[in-house]
């Protein structure tokens, strides 16, 4: 296991899963976190021994979006992370899977989003509340969203600025997501990270490529307003 002060890192059958660490703070992120995932992303995607990649939070959320407490006077250097941090998850040649297992808000919300696959527990929520700050969605988010939703679904989630939680989310193909039962410590790895750690190496890559066309969309996220 390495570890962050930030991050907890474990890799386990090929499995690598990165948790977010200040449960305290429902995992808000501030730039120290943010380093420390970067760092952290980028030694597992070179990693020979891990497969697939999970991103969770400690706790009881997956992540709380900024930490409020200093947004006020980082929040440029918070928002110059959130598109490294997305570039990273669209490079990487491995499955990024998000296994949110409490609320998602904001950026973690978006941190979601970036992923390539998202499996949300019994427990989950999602929003984009940006507009309760008077802010605009980033971390990708506006890149992101109206392309595994809609126009007219990003538009709504993000001027309700409404959590959704995950039962209906999946319901209502409002956030495309898997479901996982939350109720044991098991859960945390959900089956479905195991069963993408199990393809060959080559397939997982280039079925990503194909999939993603990921220059002409990297260059996409890093001209967002909000990235």
């Amino acid at each position: 296991m390495a570890a962050y002060e930030r991050i907890l890192v474990e890799i386990t059958d090929h499995i690598a899963t990165a948790t977010l660490n200040r449960p305290e703070k429902l995992n808000a992120v501030d730039p120290d976190m943010c380093e420390d995932l970067i760092e952290a992303l980028r030694m597992l995607a070179a990693a020979d021994a891990v497969r697939v990649i999970v991103i969770t939070g400690a706790g009881r959320a997956f992540c709380a979006g900024a930490d409020l407490g200093v947004l006020g006077t980082q929040g440029d250097q918070l928002v110059r992370a959130g598109k490294d941090i997305a570039l990273t998850i669209r490079n990487a040649p491995k499955p990024v899977l998000a296994a949110i297992n409490g609320p998602a808000a904001g950026g973690g919300a978006n941190l979601a989003l970036a992923c390539d696959y998202r499996l949300a527990s019994d427990r989950a929520s999602i929003g984009q509340v940006f507009h309760k700050l008077g802010l605009g969605p980033d971390w990708g988010g506006s890149y992101f969203l109206p392309r595994l939703t809609s126009t007219s679904k990003a538009l709504e989630l993000v001027w309700s600025a409404r959590m959704v939680p995950a039962a209906e989310a999946a319901r209502k193909a409002t956030i495309p997501s898997s479901m996982w039962a939350a109720s044991t410590k098991s859960s945390t790895r959900p089956r479905r990270s195991a069963s993408l750690a199990s393809a060959d190496s080559p397939e997982r890559s280039s079925g990503k490529a194909a999939c993603r066309p990921i220059r002409r969309g990297n260059a996409a996220i890093a001209s967002q307003p909000g990235t």
